[in-house]
């Protein structure tokens, strides 16, 4: 299975704001995160994408690659705080207000799914799950939840 990624270090806005855009893409296929990112009406989409585009380019160039672009996910993608820098703002009678303009570091990690094994048709073994007589029958009742505890104004048993 090949994992390649990609990291965009100090990008213009907070880390915050680029997590709402990395949750939308986070698990899906790669088409499907491109398409989404293209039609997310914030700013930080764009740079996501050209980070998430890095990242299909090197799994890519990674030895071992199937060279099928459509069987690799988002497996994790997340924004890190970055440096700050500060900034004063005047303020009224004299005064200085301090304004951090905040940066992100932003990581997509792409995965290759594994691909599915298909079973031959051959029926030597039995099925999972297969029914055995009446629906339930070699099922075991699961526990009710947690039991009340014992009153201490109640005489309990023992006592008598």
């Amino acid at each position: 299975m090949i994992e390649a990624h990609a990291t965009a270090r100090y990008i213009r806005t907070s880390a915050q704001k680029a997590g709402l855009v990395l949750s939308l893409i986070r698990g899906k296929d790669v088409n499907r995160a491109l398409a989404t990112l293209k039609f997310t009406r914030k700013g930080i989409a764009d740079d996501i994408a050209k980070v998430l585009r890095s990242a299909i380019a090197n799994a890519q160039n990674k030895d071992g690659f199937s060279g099928d672009v459509d069987r690799l996910f988002v497996s994790a993608c997340y924004a890190n705080q970055g440096p700050s820098q500060k900034r004063v703002r005047p303020a009224p009678m004299g005064r200085a207000f301090r304004v951090l303009k905040r940066t992100a570091h932003l990581t997509v990690k792409v995965s290759e799914r594994p691909e599915k094994v298909v079973a031959l048709a051959g029926g030597d073994t039995p099925k999972r799950g297969a029914r055995r007589g009446a629906a339930g029958a070699g099922r075991q009742a699961k526990p009710a939840g947690r039991q009340p505890k014992k009153s201490k104004t109640e005489p309990s048993a023992a006592k008598e």
